[in-house]
């Protein structure tokens, strides 16, 4: 590192994108961190790409929980009730998919799609993910704050290794107005639940 950090050992956070197999082992052996975030946060934390982090660190001699080492991204809305925040947060979900599809963040799309996605005429039909598919499916947390908290729970329970959440309440084209809000609410509303809670030592 230039310059060269003052206090060592320092932590290294490397995002984890096309999860390939090489790339986590050069994180393993180097004993980098991974980050499930930015674009691939809509996707949510693929079970697959969890496991296989935590089968690489065995290879390389660490034993872990699922989810260790890592910090997982969500993409978070708080609104009441959840069909508002849905109405309300289409516009980003959608700007978020012109952005990131074409880099592989949106499983499954195929050619044809990727090229409506670009054009407004032909967009509207060609079947493509919605933002309530993602809100049922847990990759886009939308609704009141009860809902988010519980959606972060299930979370936990899947992944007991994580010590770090990575919330993103600002997707593409997210005003200011609306980014200060929801961290608010997040701050206030949410963070609480969890701040309360006291680890246990293993």
């Amino acid at each position: 590192m230039v310059p060269r950090p003052v206090n060592r050992p320092v932590e290294c956070w490397q995002p984890i994108v096309s999860a390939g197999q090489r790339a986590m082992d050069f994180m393993c052996k180097h004993g980098s961190k991974g980050i499930i975030g930015g674009g691939a946060v809509t996707g949510g934390a693929f079970d697959e790409v969890v496991t296989c982090w935590r089968d690489t660190l065995a290879r390389y001699g660490k034993e872990t929980e699922l989810g260790s080492d890592l910090t997982i991204g969500v993409v978070t809305y708080i609104a009441d009730p959840q069909e508002q925040g849905i109405k309300e947060s289409k516009k980003y979900f959608e700007e978020d998919m012109k952005m990131f599809a074409p880099l592989g963040f949106f499983k499954g799309m195929a050619e044809q799609q990727l090229s409506n996605l670009a054009d407004p005429k032909n967009a509207p039909t060609a079947g493509l993910p919605t933002i309530e598919a993602a809100v049922e499916a847990g990759a886009w947390l939308c609704g009141p704050p009860e809902h988010i908290i519980e959606r972060l729970e299930e979370l936990q329970d899947k992944y007991p290794g994580p010590e770090h959440v990575h919330v993103g309440c600002t997707r593409m084209g997210t005003s200011l107005d609306v980014i200060l809000e929801q961290i608010e609410r997040f701050g206030i509303e949410v963070m609480p639940k969890f701040k309360a809670r006291k680890v246990e030592p293993t």
